[in-house]
């Protein structure tokens, strides 16, 4: 009995070990929430294609990265299959447009869903941007987004993850859970902010004022 006792002890502090090393610990283990809707970043020849020659973007509110922000101006997303109106602009313009969209979204236009990383965009899908004064069909860049987290690299050392890893979060709540692969995004020019679409914070009853925490 006494051989029973001991090992079944043993056995319980190594599971209880095992648990407390799951939620990634740091200087502060909890993550701030920022909840995207659909939106595109454009390039400046796109922007002027829609908008009309030497174009510049009209800033209506600041976002949480640094250097971005909302812009005044909407554009129409057009499919093989439907249309979806009033996709805001987020500046400043990029190199090359990006359209980030819900993955109900993609069922409305006919388009695939390919979860990326902003930037990633070969072999995604094209789709045809309709503006005030023009069009312009993008051969690639419709994406929906692969949640992330955007960090800087003190805040990376501090969580015990390194910039391109994968992780997952967890979310408190009566209908939180678990999100697996969560990529970080680990640079100096980042404030520290877990990315999530509005599909995917709805589906746990997350919101602005929600914190995650990282588990591996």
């Amino acid at each position: 009995m006494d051989n029973f006792e001991s090992v079944l002890k043993l056995l319980l502090e190594a599971v209880n070990s095992n648990e407390k090393k799951t939620v990634v610990q740091g200087s502060s283990s909890e993550i701030p929430v920022g909840i995207s809707n659909r939106h595109i970043h454009l390039s400046q020849k796109d922007l002027e294609c829609l908008f009309g020659k030497d174009y510049q973007l009209t800033k209506i509110k600041d976002l949480s990265q640094p250097g971005q922000y909302a812009c005044k101006e909407v554009v129409t997303l057009c499919g093989a299959k439907g249309a979806i109106e009033k996709v805001r602009i987020l500046g400043p313009v990029r190199s090359k447009t990006q359209v980030e969209v819900l993955a109900g979204d993609c069922i409305k236009l006919g388009a695939a869903a390919n979860v990326r990383l902003s930037g990633d965009l070969n072999g995604t899908p094209s789709i045809t941007v309709v503006g005030p004064k023009g069009s312009v069909q993008i051969e690639e860049g419709l994406v929906v987004a692969q949640r992330h987290i955007h960090m800087t690299p003190e805040d990376a050392k501090n969580l015990g993850v390194c910039d391109g890893e994968v992780v997952s979060i967890k979310v408190d709540g009566l209908r939180g859970g678990v999100y697996s692969n969560v990529a970080v995004r680990a640079n100096d020019a980042s404030s520290l902010e877990c990315h999530l679409d509005i599909e995917e914070a709805n589906a746990m009853s997350i919101n602005s004022k929600s914190k995650i925490t990282i588990v591996k």
